[in-house]
């Protein structure tokens, strides 16, 4: 069943329709979604490393412009909508520590936890919720979420054949790998956040 998904997903990043995926699941993953951009970002480029600047470009913006909407849910919905998926994820008890940081640290923590596999819908609903200034937090979203998504496009467009390789031959070891990566980020999030 992984092969399966593996293959459909590098035989979809040929149709003009991925960039368009790649963009709902970027926007989406930092509002309301729990799976990030990645999952669609790497098979993508692996199977065109010439596109791999046009697929972070276009990660990076559709991020930002989903982080825009995470802050509106803590901003305005956080009674709501916001304290409910903050809650959905397990990180209830955290958010009032997380705002006291926003205090002395709202760059730092919105430029490191963006580079992570912590869900950065936590730090865009966090973000509104605690009131940080909205020119900023674009600003610092820009380059944190640019970093992650261009550090990616430029490992796998330089290693890209050989990644491809050994990725498609070690497809369980490294979706497990992954997926390590993402419960050690979400563990992180609820003890250290």
């Amino acid at each position: 069943m992984l092969r399966k998904l593996y293959d459909w997903i590098i035989a979809y990043s040929a149709k003009p329709s991925a960039p368009w995926a790649l963009a709902l699941v970027a926007f989406a993953e930092s509002s309301v979604f729990p799976v990030p951009p990645d999952v669609l970002q790497v098979p993508m480029t692996l199977a065109r490393p010439d596109r791999a600047w046009r697929y972070a470009l276009i990660a990076t913006v559709a991020s930002v412009l989903g982080g825009l909407v995470g802050y509106a849910i803590g901003a305005l919905l956080y009674d709501s909508v916001g304290k409910f998926l903050i809650d959905l994820y397990g990180y209830g008890s955290k958010v009032d520590q997380f705002r006291a940081a926003y205090a002395h640290y709202g760059h730092w923590v919105i430029l490191l936890k963006g580079l992570t596999p912590i869900p950065f819908k936590l730090v865009t609903i966090t973000s509104g919720f605690a009131d940080y200034n909205l020119f900023w937090f674009v600003v610092l979203s820009i380059i944190t979420r640019g970093a992650r998504f261009f550090i990616l496009a430029a490992i796998l467009h330089y290693f890209g054949p050989s990644a491809r390789e050994f990725i498609e031959k070690r497809l369980g070891l490294v979706t497990l790998g992954f997926l390590g990566v993402l419960v050690i980020g979400l563990v992180a999030a609820a003890y250290f956040a």
